[in-house]
Parts: structure tokens; C-alpha cells; sequence
């Protein structure tokens, strides 16, 4: 199974604050608009997306079929096969993929400490 592109999804409560915050540390702005109060921050294959009031609590992300750069991979498990993997291990699912479409779709579960992940396939 492979769970492609994996990044930490952050809830900030000031993405202007947050964005200087983690430029300090080396990133920089990869992909987003603060206008929209979402941005996508790399340092080298480190990524993390920050995220003023679109959900609460912090996600660990992961996008099929993207690598690091957000580059389509030239192979990737579809999400639909992820699910249905996870489904025959009993997982549990905060939300599901309609597994009679194809392309871009999302997928929920949480760990058992509670943490939230997110699956989260754009091809």
C-alpha cells in the first residue's frame, strides 16, 4: 500500500503569524493563498500545510499519488484500494471514499490516540 505525499496538516489560529513562524525555521511558501487562509510550507522533502479555520485540530495528511513536490506519481494505490485494504483490517472511518468514482477523493480515520488522518488523493 502506498499512501503517496505525507505532510502535517496544522489548525493555526494566525496563518500570517504562523507563515513567519515557520519561515524563521527554513521553510518557505510552496503552494496555497493566505488570502484563502491556507498555505503549503517545505523545507527540503519537509512538508506542512498550515490552515486558519477550515478544521479543528491538527491532521497527519497523506496524498496518494503525489511525491513531495506535489508531483503526480507515474504509479500510486488508488485511494478506493486503500480503503478497501483498511476495510478488510476493520478500520473505522470518520469518512469515506465512494469507491464507485475515480480521481481525486478523501478518505478520515483516527488513530487509536485519537489523532486524525487524513487521506487525501488530487489525481
Amino acid at each position: 500500500m502506498k499512501l503517496g505525499a505525507f505532510s502535517v496538516s496544522l489548525s493555526v489560529k494566525d496563518i500570517h503569524a504562523s507563515k513567519a513562524f515557520y519561515e524563521d525555521l527554513g521553510f518557505s511558501e510552496f503552494h496555497g493563498d493566505i488570502n484563502q487562509n491556507w498555505l503549503i510550507m517545505k523545507n527540503d522533502h519537509i512538508v506542512i500545510g498550515l490552515f486558519q479555520g477550515m478544521f479543528e485540530g491538527n491532521l497527519l495528511t497523506f496524498n496518494p499519488g503525489w511525491n513531495q513536490d506535489a508531483q503526480p506519481l507515474e504509479s500510486f494505490t488508488d485511494i478506493r484500494e486503500i480503503q478497501k485494504e483498511l476495510k478488510s483490517k476493520n478500520f473505522e472511518f470518520a469518512r469515506e471514499a465512494d469507491e464507485s468514482t475515480t480521481g481525486p477523493t478523501s478518505l478520515v480515520i483516527t488513530d487509536p490516540d485519537g489523532n486524525v488522518i487524513l487521506m487525501d488523493q488530487h489525481v
